[in-house]
């Protein structure tokens, strides 16, 4: 089944106790389509400038992701610049242009408007909820978000929240939204705000997702080398919503199954800068992981 995402392409640099890239190929739909992609068909939606390399466009192309709905602007390129030190969890953002991605109006293609699942990126609230508008019956509906948005665009967010399935978000950003310092306490207000799905990330400590009356912990799987966090979030919502899209009915297992495949998604995103690592991998890398990471968690 199609999956649709409306979020951000981006040029990042990013600085880490590794080393250093500059203008490289990032942005929320970039991440997440990557892994999604491994899974099931993905439409994109996005902006970019004039200024964004051709080469970044080919390399999206040829690993099958649609984009039809990426359009090119006049302007620049919306770009990221953030320095990591030894924690990872907590980067320092350097720099924020928005550039073209400031006046953001999303587009959805005809061919787009009857995608299964949609995953709405960590943008603004207002832009997700009129992409949203688009759509014609999706089966399942997710979105993410961040501090900012909470704090600046709490109004709309709690309205797009109405009409949201899955919730993606990290343990600071519950707090946050409810004023709630327990995070059971918090995941259960959230899901009175509309989600039935809470799916709270927590880097390298795993995620929980929290449904109906039950709570599924995850650890994240063991890594030796560790070079870029960025995106690991959103490759784990795309390896989330690319394993939901393969299944016929995406209840209670299967949303356990696809926690477990976000998670192993994020590792391979961190294990080099940029989306590269993500780009190369296959399907039998993702079951190799998901062996190893049963074996680990197992009894």
């Amino acid at each position: 089944m199609s999956i649709l995402v409306v979020g951000t392409v981006a040029l990042d640099t990013v600085k880490t106790p590794f080393g250093k890239k500059k203008d490289i190929l990032g942005g929320s739909a970039t991440f997440f389509s990557l892994a999604a992609r491994l899974f099931s068909p993905v439409n994109l939606v996005a902006v970019v400038g004039r200024d964004f390399p051709e080469k970044h466009i080919r390399f999206l192309k040829e690993k099958g992701i649609d984009l039809s709905g990426l359009a090119v602007e006049k302007g620049k390129t919306f770009r990221w610049e953030g320095e990591y030190g030894w924690d990872f969890s907590n980067p320092r953002t350097l720099a924020t242009h928005l550039n073209v991605l400031s006046g953001f109006n999303p587009q959805i293609p005809e061919k787009y408007k009857k995608s299964d699942y949609v995953f709405l990126a960590n943008i603004d609230p207002r832009i997700q909820m009129k992409a949203l508008r688009e759509m014609r019956k999706p089966r399942v509906v997710a979105c993410d978000t961040m501090n900012f948005w909470i704090e600046n665009r709490r109004k709309a967010l709690l309205e797009l929240l109405k009409r949201i399935d899955i919730f993606f978000l990290n343990e600071s950003e519950a707090r946050q939204l409810t004023g709630e310092p327990n995070l059971v306490r918090a995941a259960r207000g959230i899901r009175k705000m509309g989600p039935s799905r809470i799916i709270v990330k927590k880097g390298e400590h795993g995620s929980i997702l929290f449904s109906d009356h039950s709570v599924f912990c995850t650890p994240a799987y063991l890594l030796e080398s560790i070079f870029d966090p960025t995106g690991a979030g959103d490759t784990f919502a795309g390896g989330v919503m690319g394993y939901l899209a393969t299944r016929k009915k995406p209840g209670r297992l299967a949303l356990r199954e696809a926690v477990v495949y976000g998670n192993i998604m994020a590792t391979f995103a961190v294990e080099g800068f940029g989306p590269g690592r993500v780009g190369k991998i296959s399907r039998r890398d993702i079951s190799r992981r998901f062996r190893q990471f049963r074996r680990i968690t197992s009894l």
